[in-house]
């Protein structure tokens, strides 16, 4: 079964075109991911996934909705970690994960706040203002947000950017067991030793066109890894992943 449909979708910001009439599916279960260099389109796609945007053409389904009309109700079924960590900057940080747990409505909050808290060592920071707090632990508390109603479908822009090792490991580690439970998640990332050891299906876009849909097995298969599949199709200096 598909949890995501896209169909020839295509967006302009006025005289630019961001993505050129991209097709893929991903089936449920799947760890997707979705590279190419900076301008691609990797993040106009994902928000049009999550309902932040309309396209200019084309059609996108995630869960069974439509992303064009039906946003708000994709919002509340998936979770997402947008490129830029943007918690509110006028709650502290268990305010924020208390808030995004209130408007899914999910009981026992206060449990699932503090396990959050603690997943990601945030004890301490719990009473800081987001604004006040590192990009790091932005980063963790816009995770937790995401995670804290666990959804069936994971959007992820990035999301092991301005996390230590020590953390790029254990979110890691977390996504691989969530893969192991059948959920569904699509990752942006540049980090592509990482996307490497998670990722079953990959697409690559270049220049807002899809140009490679791989699973991971074949390119084993083939000898080829990640890294050199993207390097081959959207190599040179303007394309090497940050």
């Amino acid at each position: 079964m598909d949890v995501i449909a896209v169909e020839g979708l295509t967006k302009d910001y006025g005289s630019k075109r961001a993505l050129v009439g991209v097709s893929f599916q991903v089936r449920e279960g799947s760890f997707f991911g979705c590279f190419g260099p900076n301008g691609a389109g990797k993040s106009t796609l994902l928000r049009i996934l999550t309902g932040q945007i309309r396209p200019t053409s084309g059609q996108a389904i995630v869960l069974g909705l439509d992303c064009a009309t039906q946003g708000i109700e994709i919002k509340r079924s998936v979770g997402i970690v947008p490129e830029v960590e943007s918690p509110p900057s006028y709650l502290t940080a268990s305010e924020f994960l208390w808030f995004a747990g209130k408007v899914r409505e999910l009981d026992n909050l206060d449990k699932k706040v503090e396990r959050w808290l603690d997943f990601f060592e945030l004890q301490e920071a719990r009473g800081t203002l987001c604004r006040d707090l590192s990009k790091g632990m932005r980063q963790k508390i816009m995770l937790a947000s995401a995670f804290i109603h666990e959804p069936k479908l994971l959007f992820l822009d990035e999301p092991f950017i301005n996390l230590d090792p020590i953390y790029q490991r254990k979110l890691r580690e977390y996504l691989q067991g969530l893969r192991e439970e059948g959920r569904t998640i699509f990752l942006n990332s540049h980090i592509l030793e990482i996307a490497q050891r998670l990722c079953q299906d990959v697409i690559v876009l270049h220049r807002g066109r899809l140009v490679a849909k791989e699973d991971m097995g074949s390119m084993r298969a083939r000898g080829e890894d990640l890294e050199a599949l993207f390097m081959r199709l959207v190599g040179g200096e303007d394309a090497r992943p940050a």
